[in-house]
């Protein structure tokens, strides 16, 4: 009996813990890039990436781009989807790694539009002088940097143009406010207010559009500088396969993209010399930091 009991305690010993081993999940950000009101369709993205990459992925949301920076910067995020506002700024070290850009409706480029409400009268943007306006985050593109470029053409800033402006930290709710009237005007992403025709047209078909920007480097994903190399390269291939993945093109289409693809980082500059211009014409303005040196064909 002590015999067997012996012979049993060794066969379990040499198999090893018999419970499964815990495996640090891969952290991607997100914010306001991405439609949150969907939030089944992410658990069901992150369960896709999860399989692809033989590892958990989760998706951290946070409210606005600085929340997500800081995480990328401590290391609390391997990856991110951000915009190209946050990706051209100046960072020393720099921790960011350029991984992917969605491509959208057959190329790699989205606008910033200017909306109001469907009813209003407004026509131009010089029409909203002394009115209300909604900026999504102070580190938007399309929802910040965009307007304060048509403001500081005119020699104008927030306080001197308009009656009042407030942040919504969500496209969505750019969108929300501007069609209840809260605001009289508002800064977007042209590609959440598409995609709200779709998904919210009770809301986004109460706007209408006076402004297009021209095109700039869609919002792109991004990695942590210094990580796991092989994890990195994984998930761009993952995500550029995507594609050719009968699943992955059911996620593609949820978020209405054509796809992922790799670009050089110049794609943005656009950004860049309109981020510098605003910077220089408008000194001290809060949420214009300076951008970065101009950078390498890829980033290394």
């Amino acid at each position: 009996m002590l015999r067997g009991l012996i012979a049993a305690l060794i066969i379990v010993g040499s198999m090893g813990p018999v419970y499964a081993k815990v495996v640090k999940p891969i952290r991607l950000g997100l914010t306001a890039v991405v439609v949150r009101e969907n939030l089944r369709f992410l658990d069901r993205w992150a369960e896709y990436l999860s399989a692809k990459m033989d590892r958990p992925v989760e998706f951290v949301l946070r409210r606005s781009y600085r929340e997500e920076m800081d995480l990328l910067g401590s290391g609390d995020l391997d990856f991110a989807w951000i915009c190209g506002f946050p990706y051209i700024m100046k960072r020393n070290p720099e921790f960011l790694e350029l991984l992917v850009v969605p491509i959208y409706r057959g190329e790699p480029f989205y606008n910033s539009y200017i909306i109001v409400p469907k009813d209003s009268p407004y026509k131009t943007f010089d029409d909203l002088k002394g009115k209300v306006f909604a900026f999504s985050d102070p580190e938007s593109n399309s929802g910040f940097l965009y307007p304060m470029s048509l403001l500081t053409d005119r020699r104008e800033n927030p306080g001197s143009f308009f009656r009042k402006t407030f942040f919504t930290f969500n496209h969505a709710e750019t969108v929300e406010a501007v069609s209840r009237h809260v605001a009289d005007a508002g800064a977007v992403d042209s590609y959440i207010w598409e995609y709200l025709l779709t998904l919210m047209p009770d809301v986004a078909k109460k706007t209408r559009v006076i402004k297009k920007s021209p095109k700039f480097g869609f919002p792109p994903l991004v990695a942590r500088k210094g990580g796991d190399k092989k994890m990195v390269d994984r998930m761009r291939s993952v995500l550029l396969g995507m594609k050719d993945d009968p699943e992955g093109r059911y996620f593609l289409e949820g978020l209405k993209l054509d796809g992922f693809g790799v670009f050089p980082p110049s794609l943005f500059d656009g950004i860049r010399k309109m981020a510098e211009r605003v910077r220089i014409l408008q000194p001290g303005l809060s949420g214009i930091e300076e951008s970065g040196e101009e950078k390498a064909s890829v980033d290394k």
